[in-house]
C-alpha cells in the first residue's frame, strides 16, 4: 500500500501534504512525494538554465519529502522527480498506488472555489482513489468528529460498493461518524410549498438501510447515519460537504475522451467545502 502526494510547494500542496500524512499515519503505509517540472522552451532543453530549473524542482521536492520526515514518527517517505506533466505522472503513479492526494489550484481570488486543471486531469484518468483537498483551512473550525459523507446514487451497486468500501474505512480508521446520503427529486409537478425537503427518518432508514447493512457488518464501530434529501445531487452533496471531513463520491464510467467525471461529480469537486475523495469504477472494495 502506497500513499502518493503530488506536491509543488503551494500552500494547496502544502495541505494536501498535512493530509496525505494523516491518511499513510492511519494506513500505515508509506508515503511517495512526488513532483513534475517542465522545461518551457520545447524538448531536449540542456546547459546551465536546465540545470538550474532542475535544481530548483529538486529544493521543491526535498522540502516536501523533508517536511513528511520531520513532522512524523514512524512514516516512510520516499520521493519521486519527473520532468514533464505533473497530471500525467500522477496518473501513472497511481496505476500502483492505493491512493492519491492532490491540492485544489486556483491561484486567484475569483477562481479559489474551482479546483485546477492538475487536479482536475487526475481525478479524471486516475487508476485509484483520489482525494481533492479542498476547504482544508475550515477543517480547523469544524465540529469535532464531523462525518465521512458517502454519496450514494442507486444507479450503479458496483461503484456504490467501491465508495462504501473507501468511506467506511475511511470512518473507521478516522474514529468518524459516516452519512450515507441520497439526493432525490420530486416528479415535476409533484411537489407543492410546504412539503419538506428532507425526508423523515424512517422512510431515510427503510431507503438505505439496506444499502448500507454489509458495511455496518464489517464495521461495527462506525455509527451511521442515513440521510434522503429532495433536490439536485450536487447542490446536495455540496451543502452536506460544510460540515463534513470528508466527502466520498463515484468517479462513474469511462465516457471516452471526456473521462469518468460527469455531471454531477465535477459540480462537487468545484464547490464542496471539504476534501473530496473520487473512487473510479476498478478499485478493489476493502
Amino acid at each position: 500500500m502506497t500513499i502518493v502526494i503530488g506536491y509543488d510547494g503551494s500552500d494547496y500542496s502544502m495541505q494536501a501534504l498535512d493530509w496525505a500524512m494523516d491518511e499513510a499515519g492511519y494506513r500505515h503505509a508509506p508515503l511517495l512525494v512526488a513532483h513534475a517540472w517542465q522545461w518551457p522552451y520545447g524538448p531536449g532543453g540542456d546547459g546551465p538554465a536546465h540545470d538550474s530549473l532542475r535544481r530548483a524542482a529538486e529544493h521543491v521536492l526535498f522540502h516536501g519529502a523533508d517536511c513528511a520526515r520531520n513532522c512524523t514518527s514512524g512514516l516512510t517517505v520516499d520521493s519521486d522527480l519527473y520532468e514533464g506533466s505533473a497530471a500525467d505522472r500522477l496518473i501513472e503513479l497511481s496505476r500502483a498506488a492505493d491512493l492519491v492526494v492532490v491540492g485544489s489550484r486556483g491561484s486567484r481570488a475569483l477562481v479559489r472555489t474551482m479546483i485546477g486543471s492538475v487536479a482536475d486531469r487526475v481525478v479524471t484518468h486516475a487508476h485509484s482513489p483520489v482525494i481533492v483537498v479542498r476547504g482544508a483551512g475550515s477543517l480547523l473550525h469544524r465540529p469535532d468528529r464531523a462525518p465521512i459523507v458517502a454519496a450514494i446514487d442507486g444507479h450503479d451497486d458496483y461503484l456504490q460498493d467501491r465508495v462504501l468500501a473507501f468511506a467506511y474505512e475511511e470512518a473507521s480508521l478516522r474514529g468518524l461518524p459516516l452519512v450515507a446520503a441520497w439526493a432525490w427529486r420530486y416528479p415535476v409537478g409533484a411537489w407543492s410549498p410546504g412539503v419538506s425537503m428532507i425526508m423523515p427518518d424512517p422512510l431515510s432508514e427503510e431507503v438505505l438501510a439496506p444499502v448500507t447493512e454489509p458495511w455496518r457488518i464489517k464495521y461495527p464501530e462506525v455509527e451511521t447515519v442515513h440521510r434522503l434529501e429532495e433536490g439536485p445531487v450536487a447542490e446536495v452533496l455540496a451543502r452536506l460537504s460544510a460540515s463534513a471531513t470528508l466527502l466520498v463520491v463515484g468517479a462513474g464510467r469511462s465516457s471516452g475522451r471526456l473521462g469518468r467525471i460527469g455531471s454531477v461529480t465535477r459540480p462537487v469537486l468545484h464547490h464542496a467545502a471539504c476534501p473530496v475523495a473520487v473512487i473510479p469504477m476498478d478499485t478493489t472494495p476493502a
